[in-house]
C-alpha cells in the first residue's frame, strides 16, 4: 500500500492519500481545494490514478477539493448519504466498502460533530482509522453547529473505541503538531474520553463555548457544491 498524510497549515487539516501498489489506483480523503495542484503533482510523481475522492463530512473550516479533483481527473466523488451536496457522483452509508484496487475500506457512520460525519477503517496487521472530526488526538470534534449532537458523538466514539488498541488513528485536524495516535492511546489519555457517562460528556461539550470557524459562512455553502464558490 502507498500512504501519504498531507497537511494544510491554513486550516490545520489533514488529507490522506491511499494507493494500491499493483493497480496504481488511489483515494484521497478530505482534500483541500487550495492543495489541488500539489495533490495532482503528487499523484503524477507516484504514478497513481485517482479513482475516488471523499469527504468525511461537510467542512466548515476549509473548502473541499472534491469538485476540482473530479474536474481534473474524472474521479468519483462521494460523501455520506446524509450530506446535502448535490454535485456528488455517489453517496455511501454505514457498512459500505470503498474499493481502491485490492484495498477495501470500511465505512463507519459516526455522527455528532455533524449529522453527516463518517469515519473510514482500513483493516490489516496495523489497522488504520481515518476519524475525520469525530475523534481527534487528545480531543474530539465540536458538536455545537451543523446539526451536531454531543449525545450522538458520545455513541459514535464508543463505537470507534471498540476497535483494537493497536488501530492507528489519523484525524481530520490537529492544532498541536500531533500526526497519529492509536485507539489504545486515546482511550487512556484523551481527556474527553474520560467522561463517566453520556450526560457527563454532553455537559463537557456544552462548556467549551468555542468561536465559530472564521470561514464557516463561506465554506459550508461552497462545500455543499463540492467546493464551487459560484
Amino acid at each position: 500500500m502507498i500512504f501519504r498524510q498531507l497537511f494544510d497549515a491554513e486550516s490545520s487539516t489533514y488529507s490522506y492519500l491511499i494507493g494500491d501498489e499493483k493497480s496504481r489506483e488511489a483515494l484521497l480523503i478530505d482534500p483541500v481545494v487550495d492543495k489541488t495542484a500539489q495533490n495532482l503533482d503528487l499523484l503524477a510523481q507516484l504514478d497513481l490514478k485517482l479513482v475516488l475522492a471523499v469527504d468525511t463530512h461537510t467542512h466548515a473550516d476549509h473548502i473541499t477539493g472534491l469538485g476540482a479533483l473530479r474536474d481534473a481527473t474524472g474521479c468519483i466523488t462521494m460523501m455520506g448519504n446524509q450530506a446535502v451536496a448535490k454535485c456528488l457522483s455517489a453517496t455511501f452509508s454505514d457498512g459500505d466498502q470503498l474499493s481502491v484496487g485490492a484495498l477495501r475500506i470500511e465505512v463507519i457512520y459516526s455522527p455528532g460533530h455533524t449529522d453527516d460525519s463518517y469515519s473510514f477503517y482500513l483493516p490489516g496487521p496495523e489497522p488504520m482509522l481515518f476519524s475525520g472530526d469525530t475523534l481527534l488526538i487528545r480531543g474530539t470534534g465540536r458538536t455545537d453547529f451543523q446539526n451536531g449532537s454531543a449525545r450522538q458523538q458520545y455513541q459514535s466514539l464508543n463505537r470507534l473505541l471498540q476497535l483494537a488498541d493497536n488501530t492507528l488513528v489519523y484525524p481530520g485536524h490537529d492544532y498541536k503538531g500531533w500526526t497519529v495516535s492509536t485507539i489504545g492511546e486515546e482511550r487512556k489519555h484523551n481527556p474527553r474520553l474520560q467522561a463517566n457517562s453520556c450526560d457527563d460528556y454532553i455537559e463537557m461539550m456544552a462548556g467549551l463555548r468555542l468561536p465559530s470557524p472564521k470561514m464557516m459562512d463561506i465554506a459550508v455553502p461552497a462545500n455543499q457544491s463540492c467546493g464551487n464558490l459560484t
